[in-house]
């Protein structure tokens, strides 16, 4: 593939939407058309495939009996034929607002214009009339309507509510329209213009702002697409709008499967865009997966009038407009960080407590090695054992040194346990290894340096050895560590070794919110202030299973073997919760990782997290990540022990989100991977 085809958004399923906010003339359709050419060129002129105006966009919404005036509507109507020609210019799909007579009613419409020409009208179904509002006054609802079609400026266009507009050229680029109230009824149209298939719903409002009334707009905007597995896309009226009783605040939003891509400003006084890519690929990807949406349409939906039409297709290279996180597991939000570790935590520690009263145990056993998931593990135990008024020293915690392990990591073991009360004690595997590389003819025990799996594999099985008769001795269970990151890749000694525990409390969350887990305990009171020095310690030691003795001063490198967890959990995210193509998935980490993101660092991004990887690093490594996910791990994460599921769509266990044969390939990824990413 091409580079410039590559790095383009509309490659990869995104369609570049925008609401617009015009400045409002009341009563004058040509200065709001001025308005409308002047953002449809603008739109234009920046990407945007699809832009909503706010209702009754051209002739102004606060404009009272004005509507029934023949001089007015006969202006609306020439102002659509100018808006569409601009369209044409700036090859852009543009809905406005607009009055438009249909025998001899008047209806409230959404005009539809693209390629020089009203491709459709869609009639508001709900008409307002109560409290401010008094609609019925001119406007007949859509259910008046004698038929679906109407004549507008000598053409024959679809007239109904509920009409699909589809991109024949544009895979999943669909969408439907409705009006202001439309929405803030029990059963909104786009509820089924969705089932039928519609990805995108755009609506045109002049809701007019009082008090916290913007705040409902957002929570409406964002429960409907979360429902309707949609974008949906919202632009009320602003400044210029009659405020004889009434005032505007112009808000606009971009809403996509419930979170925000993109607000307006508020209250502005001039005209402007709010622009957002949505991810139309990634919709129906979710909608894919969610039987209960498919049934619903089954159930509920209905045919629907198709439109179909012409999108741009300028697949020029172009930064994403769009919140992407570098962290799928890690919310950039620091307020919305506390609350996924506040809940990320309480629910490792309630899923051990409940296999705790379950089974009657009053200890458990676990290895603490210094490193990021036992100690995450410990935490988790500790708070457990308080809530269940146990004492924390019927933890019992081994660290078991073996021929790699550092001083450093033995001695944050050691101050770990000892900070948070539990019993500690020290087995040194050395001895039991070297007598099981006798025993099985290993090269080790005749004093050659033979550092193979076999010689890392020995220790991992003998330390999780060692813990399971221990808690046999004890009446105890074995807490296992293992994340959600290392089950991804295999990276775990399979059977006996740290693959396997009695319950595994990390096996639902990713490396990269393990780390900010550990911050937060860090940061809080739950488990003590004792420990805080050890744990931000832990936090600075590189990653390592210490198997292997360090060469030359280098310990050996977990991230240098399987990759950055940064990577690899992002390549995660996207592959198991979505199933996005390799191509889409590169194309997203170069976004977020690449020069297109650098510099953009969130907040709460710790300096040893602030790096960049370039195309080809991203596709070496994701060539790995497909690897060893399709095709070398699946038969661990086939026997995995019981762990509660922490992150959404995170689960890999075989009981839960990720179901997949032992005995698969990954030819099929990458062969899609080196097809459509360029080197």
């Amino acid at each position: 593939m091409a580079d410039a085809l590559f790095h383009s958004p509309k490659t990869h399923g995104f369609v570049r939407v925008a609401a617009a906010t015009p400045v409002s003339h009341p009563g004058d359709p040509r200065a709001n058309g001025q308005e409308h050419v002047a953002l449809i060129r603008q739109a234009g002129e920046q990407g945007v495939d699809l832009m909503v105006f706010p209702e009754l966009s051209l002739s102004a919404y606060a404009i009272d009996d004005l509507h029934m005036q023949a001089a007015l509507l006969d202006e609306v109507e020439r102002q659509i034929a100018v808006a569409a020609e601009a369209t044409a210019e700036a090859d852009v799909v543009a809905v406005v607002g607009a009055p438009i007579r249909n025998g001899d009613a008047l209806y409230n419409c959404a005009v539809v214009i693209g390629a020089g020409e009203v491709l459709g009208v869609v009639p508001k179904t709900y008409l307002p009339n109560y409290r401010e509002y008094y609609e019925k006054r001119w406007f007949a609802p859509a259910t008046a309507r004698a038929e679906d079609v109407l004549r507008l400026n000598g053409e024959t266009v679809d007239f109904a509510p509920g009409l699909l507009f589809e991109a024949v050229n544009r895979p999943g680029f669909v969408f439907s329209v409705e009006i202001c109230e439309d929405y803030w009824a029990p059963m909104p149209p786009s509820t089924r213009a969705a089932l039928a298939g519609a990805r995108i719903l755009l609506n045109l409002s002049a809701s007019n702002i009082v008090i916290g009334k913007a705040d409902e707009r957002a929570m409406l905007s964002a429960s409907h697409s979360a429902r309707t597995l949609s974008a949906y896309v919202f632009a009320a009226s602003g400044w210029g709008e009659s405020t004889t009783d009434l005032a505007w605040d112009g808000q606009a939003t971009i809403h996509e499967l419930g979170s925000k891509l993109a607000e307006g400003e508020r209250f502005a006084l001039d005209s402007h865009l709010t622009i957002a890519d949505v991810d139309v690929g990634r919709i129906g990807l979710d909608r894919l997966r969610n039987g209960t949406f498919a049934e619903c349409a089954r159930n509920e939906g209905e045919a629907a009038t198709v439109v179909p039409f012409m999108a741009r297709e300028d697949y020029e290279a172009s930064e994403l407009i769009r919140p992407l996180d570098r962290f799928p597991f890690v919310p950039d939000d620091a307020g919305r960080l506390d609350q996924d570790c506040y809940e990320a935590f309480n629910i490792q520690v309630q899923g051990l407590m409940r296999r705790m009263t379950a089974t009657g145990a009053k200890s458990l056993v676990i290895g603490v090695s210094g490193g990021l998931d036992s100690t995450q593990a410990l935490l988790v135990a500790c708070r457990a054992f308080d809530r269940l008024d146990l004492p924390r020293s019927n933890i019992l915690g081994f660290t078991m040194p073996g021929f790699a392990t550092s001083d450093g990591t033995k001695s944050n073991a050691w101050a770990l346990m000892t900070a948070l009360g539990v019993t500690g004690a020290e087995i040194d595997i050395r001895p039991a290894a070297e007598q099981m590389f006798k025993d099985i003819g290993h090269p080790y025990a005749e004093g050659q340096p033979v550092h193979d799996i076999t010689f890392e594999n020995v220790q991992a099985g003998l330390r999780t050895d060692y813990l399971f008769r221990l808690a046999n001795q004890h009446r105890a269970f074995v807490l296992g560590t293992g994340d959600l990151s290392e089950l991804a890749l295999g990276w775990a000694t399979y059977g006996v070794g740290d693959h396997m525990s009695h319950y595994n409390v990390n096996g639902g969350v990713a490396k990269t919110l393990i780390r900010h887990l550990i911050r937060w305990v860090a940061a809080g009171d739950l488990i003590g202030a004792g420990a805080r020095d050890t744990l931000h310690a832990i936090l600075d030691t590189e990653i390592s299973p210490e198997l292997v003795p360090a060469k030359d001063g280098v310990i050996q490198s977990t991230e240098g073997t399987v990759g950055p967890y940064a990577l690899n959990d992002f390549f995660l995210f996207y592959i198991s919760r979505f199933g996005m193509t390799p191509s889409k998935v590169a194309f997203l980490a170069h976004q977020a990782w690449g020069d297109a993101g650098a510099g953009h660092w969130p907040a709460n991004t710790p300096d040893d997290e602030k790096v960049e990887y370039d195309l080809a690093t991203i596709k070496g490594w994701l060539r790995k990540f497909l690897v060893r996910f399709f095709q070398t791990a699946q038969f661990k994460r086939s026997a995995l022990p019981n762990g509660p599921k922490v992150v959404t769509g995170g689960s890999l266990s075989p009981r839960g989100d990720w179901r997949a044969p032992s005995d698969g390939n990954a030819r099929v990824w990458l062969d899609e991977l080196d097809a459509n990413v360029p080197d």
